[in-house]
Formats: C-alpha cells, structure tokens, sequence
C-alpha cells in the first residue's frame, strides 16, 4: 500500500536552542534559506507524500503562517517583475507543497502522545513520521527510502544508523539482525537504555513507517523514559509481537534541535547552495587558516 500520510511532531520547547526559541519556534529557524519544518515537509512531499498533519503547541500558530499563502507578499513579489520572479515562485511554491492540517498538543507529553493526536487525520492508512528535530538529506529522501520497505516488506520500518555510546544513552537501541545489503530485521527496542541495557548502537534516527495499529497501542501504553509516552515504546510491542524493518539509510541526518547541529546544517548545506556556496568555502578556508596558525 503506497504511503500518503504523514505526521511531523513539532509540539516541543526547543529547550537546548534557548535562547533562540524564547519567542521563535525552532521549526522555523533558518538553515540558509529555509525554516528547518520546510526540509522534512520537502522531504515528506519528494518520497509521494500528499496529506501531511503538523503537531503543533498552542503558541507555535505562527508555523501555519509559514505554510498558508501570503496574498500581499505575492502580490509585491509580482510588482517587481523579472527580478522577483523567482523568488515569487518559491512563495507560492510553500503554499502548495501539499495538504497541510494541523493538531495542537496542549501539553508536551511526549513523542507518543503526540502521534496519538494524529490517529483521525491518519484515518486507518499506515503513514510516515517524521521527527521535528531531525533534518535528513540525501539523493533519495530518507523518507522515500522507508516508504519503499514498508511497501516491499509488509511491516513497520524505521530508519536507523549506529551511532557512539555517547549517543545511544539519549536515543534508543534496536535488537537487530541483518537480512540483505542495508536491511534489517527488528525484534525489540529500547528508548534510552543504559549502556548495560542496550541491545546494539543502532538507533532511530528520526523517520519512521507504521500501521495503523500503532493507535491502539499508544493508547494503553504507560509513560516511559521522562515521564513522557514514547512512540519507541509503542513500536516496542509491534516488533516483539511481528517484527519491524530497519533500513540503515543513506543520506546525511542533523540533530537541528541542538546548536551544534543547527550550524552543521547550515555549513552543510549552505555549501551546496547556488546562492552562497562560493563564499561559503572561502570563509571557511579562511577560518581554517586562522584555526590552524
């Protein structure tokens, strides 16, 4: 069955980019050009995606003015003729993206509890998440790539990598093991384990493919990890009870809920920018060269 929904969770704080995100959502900081929300709406749309629920927190209603049409800024656009024309273009673009509804999160509970809040928008369909904080690039949208195995295999997918022991304390672990290339079979996991507790270092890394019968799991499922309902838990119990996949996926994946990441993005990213990429590479070689004498 081909996936068309998708639900991105964007109900969070944004704690660790204070004090940036005192009053600015961190969905819509700027990597280059774009709001961070903007890469996995483009990403969602690029992998067939047609109808997509952004989960929102009561103040964050200045997201929906991102993706709503701006008649008086088009129509400026439009009064300045050729030398606007393109940027005209990307405006309207945003707004035309793809369905875009919205779901306030009243309060923050967790990554569960927000999925749980899309479970009439997703209507019976198996859909895709995608993580607030993670912002994936590549030639084949990370997105795409688990739609893909969803639709070969019949099962729950996630996207994964191995990351550090650092990093496997704040993420989650998978109990898997390798059937193919870059495919995995999952048969348990475990949200923020300890190093004693781990099953493996690979761990999701912001996308993920479910059914529908996730729902009914969120919903009996006791809090967790923080205090909070995680979606970690629930997918839990589908892949002890049937299994999920694991693609270890390609593409370059930044933690944009973190400063560092926020900047890794943007060096990344903006070096590949027609608009700023020659630039760019000069005042980072010139920095190097500071670094380095």
């Amino acid at each position: 069955m081909k996936i068309k929904k998708a639900v991105i969770p964007a109900g969070g704080w944004g704690t660790r980019d204070l004090p940036a995100t005192k009053a600015m959502p961190k969905e819509l900081l700027p990597i280059v050009d774009k709001p961070a929300i903007q890469y996995n709406v483009e990403e969602a749309v690029k992998s067939g995606i047609t109808d997509i629920c952004i989960i929102l927190s009561p103040d964050k209603d200045i997201v929906k003015k991102h993706f709503a049409t701006n008649e008086r800024l088009e129509q400026h656009l439009k009064n300045g003729g050729e030398k606007y024309e393109y940027k005209l273009k990307e405006v309207q673009k945003i707004s035309r993206m793809a369905n875009i509804t919205y779901v306030i999160q009243e309060k923050a509970m967790g990554l569960g509890h927000a999925v749980l809040l899309a479970k009439d928008f997703v209507n019976g369909e198996p859909f895709a998440v995608l993580y607030g904080d993670d912002i994936i690039v590549g030639e084949i949208p990370c997105c795409k790539q688990i739609c893909d195995a969803y639709e070969q295999y019949g099962l729950g997918t996630v996207a994964i990598k191995e990351v550090s022991n650092e990093f496997i304390v704040k993420y989650s672990s998978m109990k898997c093991k390798k059937i193919e290339d870059n495919v995995y079979n999952i048969s348990d996991m475990i949200e923020k384990p300890s190093l004693e507790n781990k099953f493996s270092n690979f761990s999701i890394l912001g996308r993920c493919v479910l059914p529908f019968e996730i729902f009914d799991i969120l919903e009996t499922i006791p809090k967790g990890s923080g205090g909070e309902y995680q979606l970690t838990d629930a997918m839990a119990v589908i892949a002890r009870n049937k299994g999920m996949i694991g693609i270890d996926f390609l593409g370059s994946r930044y933690d944009v809920g973190s400063k560092y990441g926020m900047l890794e993005a943007a060096i990344e990213i903006g070096l590949k920018h027609p608009e700023v990429k020659n630039d760019l590479a000069k005042l980072i070689k010139k920095l190097a060269q500071k670094i380095n004498s």
